[in-house]
């Protein structure tokens, strides 16, 4: 079996599911109601939720007679630890780049000046 966070990120890996835990973030819905915004059907719909399922980010409860998903935030914590790790490091190449681009445009901005004597 994979680890975890490859499980996550396999899931995460289709737009569908993407847009299905965007849903979630507002709450519980059930299939039915997560199929609306797709062309697709709902069996298409279920196997969708199912791998998020299975994967950890969501979960099925039972409400009446309708069974109802909800986003479970666990798997994504984990995965955004693994991603700050690398958030620091782009964070330090972006902070070069925007003191490198400053620096070219002072100096040009000095070479217009001069242009202009």
């Amino acid at each position: 079996m994979a680890d975890h966070l490859s499980t996550t990120f396999a899931a995460l890996a289709d737009p569908t599911r993407r847009a299905i835990l965007a849903r979630l973030v507002h709450g519980p819905a059930t299939i039915n109601e997560l199929a609306e915004p797709f062309a697709m059907t709902l069996p298409s719909v279920s196997r969708h939720v199912k791998v998020l399922e299975e994967a950890g980010l969501v979960s099925k409860a039972r409400e009446a007679q309708f069974r109802s998903c909800r986003l479970e935030t666990l798997p994504l914590e984990a995965a955004d630890s693994w991603l700050a790790e690398y958030r620091g490091f782009f964070s330090e190449r972006f902070d070069r780049l925007e003191a490198q681009l400053k620096t070219m445009m002072a100096a040009r901005a000095d070479d217009d000046k001069q242009g202009d004597r």
